[in-house]
């Protein structure tokens, strides 16, 4: 075994100890590369542990061990890129509560995790982001909620055929946004039962990832029902303030969110980023170091 190999082990190890002291609520280890048996043995962070994970099939298989895991996209995030994703969907999934406090392991993909992260549910996770900005109350079904994020974050690195596109998908307060908005192109999704257009169905998914080539916003209903594409977002609220470089589509989005319960998904076509609207503010924001080309 390499130096390097073992000061991995020894790492892991410490991080097991500091898991297991009374203070940390969870471990939360986002990485593919598994935890040795034999390391977890005497460990009391392995009730503790969380594995977040980019292979579907090693979810499975670490959940039949009775160990938790969660799947995040495999894309190459920065490490604190990859702890906000990890973290969102945890949350999404009723995981983590507020006031936890959370160890967070992680480090470049496919490699060991090499970086260790304190984080307090409720409290920032840096100058951009609160967690409890992600609660988002008990209107919103969590599976949609996260299934959209993961989407956006799909839409933002792929983008279309190569090319970068941006997008906005609303969440929420159906009635109220479909009143402020007016339809720019065909709907792609009317005339299909609702059994036939919710997004927890991959092929919905897929098919959204599609049509973001065209104008104007996705509205989809707190359970995850698509109501429409290409809708034009005619919310107007001059209070709302937004970041200095960010264009008409985060300010749709904004106004839109202000005016009415709803919460909005943008992807910006310039970067990349996703960013999460409630309120008129930004409550999640998820860079991405590098597009797929």
């Amino acid at each position: 075994m390499s130096d390097t190999s073992k000061f991995d082990r020894e790492f892991l190890r410490a991080a097991l100890s500091l898991a297991g002291k009374g203070d940390v609520d969870h471990f939360l280890y986002i990485s593919d590369v598994p935890i040795a048996p034999e390391d977890l043995r005497r460990q009391q962070a392995k009730r503790k542990l969380v594995y977040a994970v980019t292979a579907p099939r090693m979810a499975e298989e670490l959940l039949s061990k009775k160990q938790r895991a969660l799947v995040i996209p495999a894309y190459d995030y920065s490490r604190t890129e990859r702890v906000k994703v990890a973290l969102v969907s945890a949350l999404s999934q009723g995981a983590f509560k507020e006031g936890d406090l959370v160890l967070c392991m992680t480090g470049k993909l496919g490699r060991s995790p090499d970086t260790l992260m304190q984080m307090r549910i409720g409290g920032s996770l840096d100058d951009r982001l609160t967690i409890e900005g992600v609660k988002l109350g008990d209107e919103f079904n969590s599976q949609v909620v996260d299934a959209l994020i993961q989407l956006a974050l799909q839409v933002g690195q792929e983008g279309f055929e190569g090319h970068p596109i941006g997008t906005i998908i609303t969440i929420g307060d159906h009635t109220s946004v479909m009143e402020k908005s007016r339809q720019m192109t065909i709907n792609p999704f009317q005339g299909l039962s609702e059994a036939e257009r919710n997004v927890l169905d991959p092929k919905i998914r897929e098919a959204i990832k599609n049509f973001s080539v065209l104008d104007g916003a996705f509205v989809i209903r707190e359970d995850g029902v698509v109501l429409a594409a290409g809708r034009y977002l005619s919310a107007s609220d001059e209070t709302v303030k937004i970041p200095l470089g960010l264009g008409a589509r985060h300010a749709a989005a904004a106004s839109i969110t202000s005016t009415t319960k709803c919460i909005a998904l943008v992807v910006s076509q310039t970067s990349g980023a996703v960013r999460l609207f409630k309120g008129g503010n930004i409550v999640l924001e998820l860079h991405q170091t590098a597009r797929r080309t």
